[in-house]
């Protein structure tokens, strides 16, 4: 069973950054994507940066040009550099793997939590 911890969050003023960390249990070059998702009070969950096995990433408009995903292999770890914070930013932040074997399975970290003050 894959197991997603994540790591990082806290309480940071507008402007100011974060690095947020998901250590996988497992090798990460067994997942196809490992991806960052949040989900502020009373709205849906939604991505916000994913990277794939061959490093190819994606952004939503949202936070590209402030937030950068990137991976170590070695460590079984995915990041995401968090910068120019702003106060929408606040969110649960979610780590996902996901990996293709017949079918779609995806597997989620408990989340941390993003507080951006204004």
């Amino acid at each position: 069973q894959v197991q997603l911890v994540e790591s990082g969050g806290g309480l940071v003023q507008a402007g100011g950054s974060l690095r947020l960390s998901c250590a996988a249990s497992g090798s990460i070059f067994s997942f196809n994507a490992m991806g960052w998702y949040r989900q502020a009070p009373g709205k849906q969950r939604e991505l916000v940066a994913a990277i794939t096995r061959g490093a190819s990433t994606n952004y939503a408009d949202s936070v590209k040009g402030r937030f950068t995903i990137s991976r170590d292999n070695a460590k079984n770890t995915v990041y995401l550099q968090m910068s120019s914070l702003k106060p929408e930013d606040t969110a649960v932040y979610y780590c996902n793997a996901y990996v293709w074997a017949g079918a779609d399975n995806n597997y989620w970290g408990r989340g941390t939590q993003v507080t951006v003050s204004s």
